[in-house]
Parts: structure tokens; sequence; C-alpha cells
């Protein structure tokens, strides 16, 4: 169970990578668009997404395995998820039909200015939760290592 932690950074280097993609599409050798397109969004949500969820896997398994989750991590977490999907409605508003550059017979859906914002605003409220989470626990020694302040009976050898 100790080696589950690998497996959030595999999630994280993944979802870093969907980033980049996501980013710089260039980078894979696809043609480069004058925007940003929704392909592009939704690998930036995806990639954030597996990074997000591979830092809280980390966290949980590596400094608090065996621990139970307080309030204040769970507050972090809710917070870590309620910013994804945000970021989600906010990149996504013109295809939800909310945003303010719907499609039209003239004009096609284009991400702008305010969803760029919002988007990183979440972003940011979302690694906010990560960080709560990760500084909000506390270690509790397992009960199977032995602290320094125990007595072991010392056998002589000879």
């Amino acid at each position: 169970m100790t080696r589950f932690g690998q497996v959030g950074i595999a999630l994280g280097a993944l979802g870093i990578v969907l980033l980049l993609m996501g980013l710089f599409p260039g980078l894979i050798g696809v043609e480069p668009t004058l925007g940003i397109g929704v392909i592009q969004v939704f690998m930036l949500l995806i990639g954030y997404a597996l990074l997000i969820f591979g830092a809280i896997i980390y966290v949980r398994y590596t400094f608090y395995l065996g621990v139970q989750i307080n309030l204040l991590q769970q507050i972090g977490l809710r917070l870590a998820i309620t910013g994804l999907l945000l970021a989600a409605l906010a990149g996504l508003a013109d295809i939800f039909g909310f945003g303010s550059h719907l499609r039209t017979e003239t004009g096609d859906i284009f991400f702008g200015n305010v969803q760029a914002v919002g988007i990183i605003t979440c972003f940011g409220i979302s690694s906010l939760g990560v960080f709560v989470y990760a500084l909000a626990g506390y270690r509790q020694m397992r009960i199977d290592t032995p602290s320094p302040d125990d007595e072991v009976a010392h056998v002589p050898l000879a």
C-alpha cells in the first residue's frame, strides 16, 4: 500500500503531459490554430484534474498512510474538487450555452479572456485545496513501529 504514492506521481506526470499538450499542441505535431479550440480546453481540464488527483493521492499515501482524515483535510479535498468543477464550467461555458461567445450563423465559439481568467482562478482555488489538504493533517505513529522512548529489552550477546 505504500507504493500507491507512486501511482499519484504517475497520474501527476500524465496530467502535466496532457496539460502541456493542451497548451502547446505543436509539441506533438498538430498544427496550431489561431485561437484555443474545444479539444485544447478539454486537454487542459483533464490534464489539470489528473495533476490534482495525483497530488492528493501522493499526499494521502505518502504522509498520512493509516491516519484518519480530519475535517480540515476534508475541506481542502472538497475545495480542490470544487475548483476543478468551476474551471470546467468556466472553460466550457460557451459550449454549455451560458457563455458570451455563443455559436451563431455568422460566428463561431472562441475562447475569451473572461474564460481564461476564470480557468486560471479556479485552478488556483484547486491548488489551494491540495495545499490545505497537505498541511492540515497530523501524522500519527503507527502501532507497529517502536518510538525512541519505548524501552527495549537488551539481551547481551555472549
